[in-house]
């Protein structure tokens, strides 16, 4: 991939990044999410969500699989991402526990 395209592609994560930041709106955020991914995206990002939120909870990687109908590759990745110091992948399931609290 060439550099200006890979810069390219950071610069606009950034760019959404920060305007969910900003936005205190979830039915806003939901929207945007909705008109900017298509039905099969939006089932791939609930889907790796759902795998790192059961990994979170210690449930083994064969049950989720057998229970997402899954391959192990896919939860792996899940696994791998929430073992890494100072996971944002963790920080973020950490904020559920906090939401749920506040309430």
């Amino acid at each position: 991939m060439p550099l200006l395209y890979i810069e390219t592609i950071m610069n606009n994560i950034k760019e959404i990044a920060g305007l969910l930041a900003e936005t205190h709106q979830k039915k806003l955020i939901q929207e945007f999410l909705e008109s900017l991914f298509t039905p099969a995206e939006l089932e791939a990002i609930s889907s790796r969500w759902e795998i790192v939120k059961r990994l979170d909870k210690g449930i083994s990687q064969r049950k989720i699989a057998k229970e997402l109908h899954l391959s192990l590759c896919k939860i792996t990745r899940g696994s791998k991402e929430l073992k890494k110091v100072n996971s944002p992948m963790k920080k973020m399931i950490s904020k559920i526990d906090i939401d749920k609290t506040d309430k």
